[in-house]
């Protein structure tokens, strides 16, 4: 058997393959692909998936491309910009693609995924504080690199833990801190770069009229043209740059003209590209390669947080927080508050926070700007609530505190993008920038705009730079909210034009700000802009109708139309022609809005592709492939009930395969996923309509009996154990059943634990002397295959003066669920909670060793059947550990903990309710150190990982497990999960419950 860490990402066309799944191109661009597949050595996919799958972003847009190139080098690139060229295809490089503005989707564009392959980080120099990076890098990856020098790359969005460095050069992109670091053209020193010819070329400082200067300019090239050109433009336009340009720290409207001429620190004036492809959103060129300056990270900082009843009276005191030299002033208003209390991931972090806030300025000091930092708060403090009009301050020193605060501010986006319904705060007029100091009169400003239109809007972010994310809640699928985004806008950029703003601060122009750069820069200025772009792309196909655009097809550019006109309401995801069908379905949806609706809840930001924190998205982590991620599964989703795709097709086994068998079910998304699409209800929901269409296999109808097998597994030990090891078992079971031949069959005990409580004469607490009472669910694998698990809980419950019982249930359900049969799950359930009813309404707890099956009875159960009993149930079933936490059990228990220090490993199911922690907290107070480590799933998943088709998978993912495991350094691994025990049983863990049975002081 491979051990885990001997497994690398699994790329979907060797899954592909190993299924026989076929994915033909779309015959429209099938020349296009055979010609690319000649030309690149990445992998080339123009089939209609892909298709959808890179048709969306992080925007209110949608558009498909002719198909996608993953270049795994500066090579790919040019190779395919040549065939592209060969085509006349138009040409969109994309990094994460959570861009807010439709930078990264385009009609027909060939797009060029730099994100899987080219994401090296090529050289650090700590001395000079430069790195040298691809474009594909993941800005948080960069950064964790960075910090064992102690230095970071400045700019932080919020999205820094998927989005990639290409793509924030590409928008010029800043974060919260812009405030002391200013935005990304500051810090892209210089670049590679691929024009729309194939054209590489080396943007950098070059001398005006140097001999550098004049080696290049002498030439008869496309690099000389491109100088030339860009010199003659900022020489002639001086005088409109300097009147026109917003004095803004963030300003990233247009093209960087004001900024790529300049005197360096030599006094020598200079012309550098590098600065013109930052913000241009690969409308220039697609950059390869990129050199930036870094800056030390302070050793300290501390967070105050002043909350106000007026949202006017936070932004009246901006001015007043810039005054203290700050490294961060945020905004949150109530919406933000709202719907964090409302969201299961986010409501702890919104607890600390007053309910009457109306708005809340968030001021950050670090140690590089004070050197005390308690007194850089308490100051805060007194300018805001003793002396301002602030009613409230909470400081966060310590970094878990600040770590919550700012999670909260991160998450504001799509938190917003959660709210019930059609309407939704959209983004499309959310980043405009103002000078600080006039933020309150702008805002009033823009408040009499939402009155005219009879909407409302959520304020945040980035207060300290004069820009606010004000998003207008509108209904994008009628024509009414159409036409009032697009009279919305054209106010309030006359608004920011009054307030001598820029139209973006931060995310850009793309589909939804276009069209308004000739309002912000004038007739003379906007000449200039399509002339620079002509210079660099003469047929205008790199990523067109983005930053600029032409009036007409005689207008400056080729002698065609592409290129031509901007308008913010095409290209729409939804829009008044969208219409989706709402299934009738076996569980409960009406908390989500009904199955569309929770389909629909995906806003494409994004979260499910990061990798460094939390469980969402084990499968991409695995593969890192756009399918395998909660976004590409529910934007396949969506384009099958809104008809974009044939009314049959998600009952192929493509779909199934592709889309639908690559989740693990693990619910990290219902948690983790900021708009709570819970993708593992949605998988079981259509698994159950595909099953009584086209019926299921041998295989899904064992896995949903698990319980049957293993009983008879358990009544025939050891003989069955023997011929579960014999010679050729694995191979037999991989060619009938379809489970993998690499995996070790259970080894079932022949005793079951239910067995073992009924034999030792039950219950051993007298009713009389017990302080609680505790029915401990005998669950499949603690009964069949881990029954010392089982014994230790009982042991544990009954030395806390628990009276235990252990009754015969039938199986919780989860399994079938799992696999789709939800009409089995219902019948275990109602069964369960018939049986168990009686109990909890006399008093009794439930407890379950069991994490998953105790996450089944407190959520599942509630939306397969509508019994008051199960809500009874639900409100009273607990993971043991959580029980002992929850109930002070450990008050009564002395404990003589070995001293070992412990890496725990909580189950995904438990995280997607909130509980994982109480396991790690019983074991600290036992005496054990104890590591909680935030790890994702562990590849297993139930039966997951006994399929043959997804071995490879499983131990991808189980090898990034076994990665943060090892850098825990620590004596023994535990952990709740059967299926996790089953995945690491080369660490041979042990559940918390048997690690507190060994520390009982008898």
């Amino acid at each position: 058997m491979s051990s885990p860490t001997d497994v690398g990402p699994v790329g979907l066309d060797d899954y592909r393959e190993s299924l026989g799944i076929d994915a033909p191109d779309d015959p429209v661009n099938a020349a296009l692909a055979d010609d690319l597949r000649a030309a690149c050595d990445g992998a080339v996919r123009f089939d209609e998936y892909t298709q959808i799958l890179y048709a969306t972003d992080g925007s209110v847009y949608q558009a498909r491309p002719a198909g996608v190139v993953f270049p795994t080098d500066a090579g790919d690139v040019r190779a395919a910009m040549s065939v592209a060229a060969d085509h006349g295809a138009p040409v969109l490089p994309r990094g994460a693609g959570s861009s807010l503005a439709g930078q990264s989707v385009g009609p027909g564009c060939v797009v060029l995924d730099c994100s899987r392959h080219m994401d090296a980080i090529l050289d650090v120099d700590p001395d000079a504080e430069r790195a040298t990076v691809q474009p594909g890098v993941v800005q948080d990856d960069l950064d964790a690199r960075l910090a064992e020098h102690g230095l970071k790359f400045a700019p932080d969005p919020a999205s820094s833990n998927r989005a990639t460095v290409g793509g924030g050069i590409g928008n010029n992109s800043t974060g919260a801190h812009s405030v002391r670091y200013g935005i990304t053209d500051a810090y892209v020193e210089s670049c590679e770069a691929v024009l729309a010819d194939g054209t590489r070329i080396r943007a950098r400082e070059v001398v005006l009229d140097g001999p550098e200067w004049e080696a290049i300019v002498a030439r008869d090239d496309r690099e000389a043209r491109v100088y030339r050109t860009v010199r003659g433009l900022v020489e002639d336009n001086a005088e409109e740059i300097d009147a026109r340009y917003p004095e803004l720290k963030r300003s990233v409207s247009g093209y960087n003209l004001h900024k790529c001429v300049y005197e360096n620190d030599a006094g020598e004036r200079c012309l550098n590209l590098a600065k013109l492809f930052v913000g241009a959103e690969g409308t220039l060129g697609v950059v390869v390669e990129a050199t930036l300056s870094l800056v030390s990270v302070p050793e300290e900082t501390a967070l105050g947080l002043y909350c106000f009843s007026d949202l006017v009276e936070a932004m009246a005191a901006v001015p007043d927080a810039l005054d203290l030299d700050p490294s961060a002033v945020e905004l949150m208003d109530e919406a933000v508050f709202r719907l964090a209390r409302e969201s299961s991931e986010y409501a702890a972090y919104a607890e600390p926070i007053p309910a009457d806030a109306a708005a809340a300025l968030m001021v950050e000091f670090d140690s590089e700007g004070h050197d005390d930092l308690e007194a850089a708060v308490a100051d805060a403090a007194a300018e805001f609530v003793d002396s301002g009009a602030a009613f409230d301050a909470l400081a966060a020193h310590d970094d878990a505190q600040q770590a919550r605060l700012w999670k909260l501010r991160k998450a504001a986006i799509p938190l917003l993008m959660s709210m019930e319904g059609d309407p939704k705060p959209y983004p499309f007029i959310e980043d405009a920038s103002v000078p600080p100091e006039e933020l309150a009169e702008y805002v009033q400003g823009f408040m009499g705009v939402l009155e005219a239109h009879d909407t409302s809007a959520a304020y945040f972010a980035h207060a300290g730079s004069g820009t606010l994310h004000i998003r207008p809640v509108l209904n994008l699928k009628d024509d009414e909210g159409i036409q009032k985004m697009q009279s919305i806008a054209e106010d309030v950029t006359s608004l920011v034009l009054d307030h001598r703003g820029s139209f973006s601060g931060e995310h850009g122009d793309g589909l939804a700000r276009t069209q308004f750069n000739p309002k912000l820069y004038g007739p003379e200025l906007w000449t200039a802009f399509k002339e620079l772009k002509t210079a660099f792309d003469p047929d205008w196909r790199l990523n067109p109708g983005k930053v600029v655009f032409r009036e007409s097809p005689a207008d400056v550019g080729p002698d065609a139309d592409r290129g031509v006109g901007a308008d913010m309401r095409e290209h729409l995801r939804y829009g008044p022609a969208y219409a989706s069908l709402e299934p009738s379905t076996e569980q409960e949806f009406s908390e989500e809005g009904g199955f569309s609706h929770l389909v629909e809840l995906c806003n494409g930001c994004g979260t499910c592709r990061q990798t460094d924190s939390d469980v969402m998205c084990p499968s991409y982590r695995g593969m890192d492939e756009e399918i395998a991620t909660t976004r590409g599964r529910a934007n396949m989703l969506r384009a099958a009930i809104s008809g974009e795709l044939p009314p049959e097709e998600i009952f192929t086994e493509r779909f199934q395969r592709e889309v639908l068998d690559l989740c693990l079910g693990c619910k990290g998304c219902q948690s983790d996923c900021p708009t709570g699409v819970d993708l593992a209800k949605l998988k079981a929901e259509v698994k159950h309509r595909y099953h009584e269409r086209e019926g299921a296999g041998l295989r899904e109808r064992l896995f949903a009996e698990a319980d049957r097998l293993l009983r008879v597994g358990s009544a025939l030990a050891p003989v069955s154990n023997w011929l579960a090891n014999a010679p050729g078992t694995g191979l037999i079971a991989e060619k009938v059943a379809g489970v993998a031949r690499e995996r070790d069959l259970p080894e079932f005990a022949d005793q079951s634990f239910a067995s073992w409580f009924g034999s030792r004469g039950g219950p051993r607490i007298a009713p009389e002397d017990a302080v609680d009472r505790v029915v401990l669910v005998p669950d499949t694998f603690t009964n069949y295959v881990y029954p010392e698990t089982g014994r230790a809980a009982v042991a544990v419950l009954e030395a806390a003066g628990v009276r235990v019982a252990v009754p015969d249930l039938a199986p919780s359900g989860r399994a079938a669920y799992s696999e789709g049969f939800l009409d089995l799950a219902r019948e275990r359930a109602e069964a369960n909670v018939g049986a168990l009813a009686p109990r909890v309404r006399e008093g009794w707890s439930v407890c379950y060793v069991e994490p998953s099956d105790a996450a089944m009875t407190r959520d599942e159960y509630l939306d397969l059947i509508d019994d008051p009993d199960a809500d009874r149930l639900a409100r009273n079933a607990y993971g043991v550990c959580e029980y002992l936490d929850r109930e002070s059990a450990l008050d009564r228990l002395d404990f003589e903990a070995p001293d070992d220090r412990l890496a725990y490993h909580g189950h995904c199911n438990q995280k997607a309710l909130g509980t994982d922690g109480h396991a790690a907290e019983v074991l600290r107070r036992a005496g054990y150190e104890v590591e909680a480590v935030d790890s994702g799933c562990c590849g297993m998943a139930g039966s997951f990982g006994y399929r043959a088709e997804h071995y490879d998978l499983s131990q991808s993912i189980a090898g990034l497990l076994s990665d943060q495991l090892r850098d825990a350094d620590a004596d023994a691994v535990v952990a709740p999960g059967a299926s996790c025990r089953t995945q690491l049983a080369d660490r041979r863990p042990a559940h918390p419950i048997e690690r507190l049975a060994t520390a009982l002081d008898r």
